[in-house]
């Protein structure tokens, strides 16, 4: 969406309507660590790399569903000193090997972002401005820390 009312907002028009995707990495026992948000109608792994950049990387395991796998996002983790573990697409034309007993774990990240479907403010995004609903990310991020 284009004009004065979503300018800088990230909302954008999907089939469900307007909504916002949250894009979140965890840590290894689940618990949130960045945040970011986009339009829901932006791809995934367009905003991987701002979202990496956040945090330090070196010497972590990222996981990954198949969307991350693109050149750009497998070379910023390998430039900063972690391992990929995120599967070829199919249609790859170099398929690299994961360790598919490591990819298991992340599921951590579904379930976090189950954990923050708990808090309804979130779920159906009432706030107007991006300032705020990221506020309130954070704001269910430290529940969650605490639970």
């Amino acid at each position: 969406m284009v004009g004065k009312k979503s300018e800088n907002k990230a909302v954008g028009r999907t089939k469900g309507g307007i909504n916002t995707k949250i894009h979140a990495i965890v840590d290894g026992l689940g618990n949130p660590v960045a945040f970011l948000l986009s339009p829901g109608n932006d791809g995934d792994s367009t905003h991987a790399v701002d979202l990496m950049s956040k945090i330090d990387i070196e010497g972590s395991n990222l996981l990954g569903d198949k969307a991350y796998g693109t050149k750009e996002i497998l070379a910023y983790i390998k430039e900063h000193g972690a391992v990929a573990v995120i599967p070829p697409k199919i249609n790859a034309k170099k398929p690299w090997k994961v360790d598919y007993c490591l990819y298991k774990e992340r599921h951590l990240v579904e379930c976090f972002f189950q954990k923050i479907k708990w808090f309804r403010r979130i779920a159906t995004r009432y706030d107007k401005l991006d300032k705020s609903f990221l506020s309130f990310v954070y704001i269910a991020a430290c529940m969650i820390w605490l639970l």
